[in-house]
């Protein structure tokens, strides 16, 4: 299929083996008015079977899926596989290289540029190529996020609730294989444009997580995200092997008002009052933010306004007014 693009590759999606290559999209900067930004992808195909597209480095602070990803590429045996892998480790690679959430080149926030144009700053290019070319080609969208620098969660597999029911199962069924504590059913409070609202819209079975992290890793989230990763392609016969089971305890939990998400109503030191995964009750301060202008003055409360589990707070104390602070869930019965 021929598609109108300006980004191009010499991978061969439709052969057999392991390729290592880039999307070269076109970018004029000041020091080379003639330029391609380099975009690594790796596809791992061998005989028939499911196409997973596979996504790390959407949000540049976020490493849990650049080096989860970047470890499968380098480990995986196309023998093992049955089907296609598509792997973008570095999605928002000029983000990527310089550790930040949007992109240095555009300022651009790439899960807010789906579904992207031909001719579009460069997050848009990127996005077009992977909305026009690759996500047709899959039946399984894995989009892994963390909560970079400014944030940090329990950790989640999460996706939207869905107006198609029986896409809507399969993802949960797909998310509570993974093996997370928590499958996160979420709203997008801060813009439209995900990666992972195009790839619903498109009726693919589409994963998204929250793994971490205030842009730093342990080792057991990293085991959690790999392991995870590798029990979801299990499912669908990709990789070779059962899942394992999920863990006891492992909840269903929703954020579904816009009060569930807690947005700083001043700038300054947000100091925490609770736990993550301490209960909350609404009107029960979660934290309280100590102006840097006015250090004197009593701290301003954050207040929850719903009931339920504090499940993600700011990742860096100093925040600025409008920036979310906190994230209340409570569980729902799917079925």
């Amino acid at each position: 299929m021929k598609i109108d693009t300006q980004i191009w590759t010499d991978i061969d999606f439709d052969k057999d083996g392991k390729q290592l290559g880039t999307l070269n999209a076109p970018q004029s900067f000041n020091w080379a008015g003639w330029a391609n930004v380099f975009i690594p992808i790796a596809v791992v195909k061998n005989g028939t079977g499911p196409t997973a597209l596979l996504c790390g480095g959407n949000h540049g602070d976020e490493y849990e899926g650049q080096v989860t990803l970047l470890k499968l590429v380098r480990e995986l045996d196309p023998a093992q596989v049955q089907g296609r892998l598509i792997i973008l480790p570095m999605l928002n690679r000029p983000a990527a290289q310089a550790g930040m959430r949007l992109s240095p080149v555009d300022g651009r926030n790439m899960n807010r540029a789906f579904p992207g144009q031909r001719n579009d700053t460069l997050t848009g290019l990127i996005a077009h190529y992977v909305a026009h070319a690759l996500l047709p080609l899959a039946d399984l969208v894995i989009d892994i996020h963390s909560g970079g620098r400014t944030l940090q969660f329990l950790p989640s597999v999460n996706m939207h609730n869905l107006a198609n029911k029986t896409q809507f199962d399969e993802m949960v069924r797909a998310a509570k294989s993974w093996g997370a504590p928590y499958v996160f059913i979420y709203e997008d409070v801060a813009g439209e444009g995900l990666l992972p609202s195009y790839a619903e819209s498109l009726g693919k079975i589409t994963l998204g997580t929250e793994m971490g992290s205030a842009s730093q890793f342990s080792a057991g989230i990293l085991r959690l995200v790999e392991d995870g990763l590798h029990n979801v392609l299990r499912l669908y016969g990709i990789l070779p092997g059962e899942p394992t089971p999920p863990p006891t305890g492992q909840q269903v939990v929703a954020a579904p008002e816009r009060d569930d998400y807690l947005m700083a109503p001043v700038s300054g030191i947000f100091e925490p009052l609770l736990e993550m995964g301490d209960p909350v009750s609404a009107g029960q301060p979660v934290g309280q933010i100590y102006s840097t202008e006015l250090p004197f003055q009593p701290p301003t409360p954050v207040i929850a306004r719903t009931d339920g589990i504090l499940f993600g707070r700011c990742g860096f104390p100093l925040t600025q007014q409008g920036a979310c602070v906190a994230t209340i869930v409570r569980p729902v019965e799917i079925g």
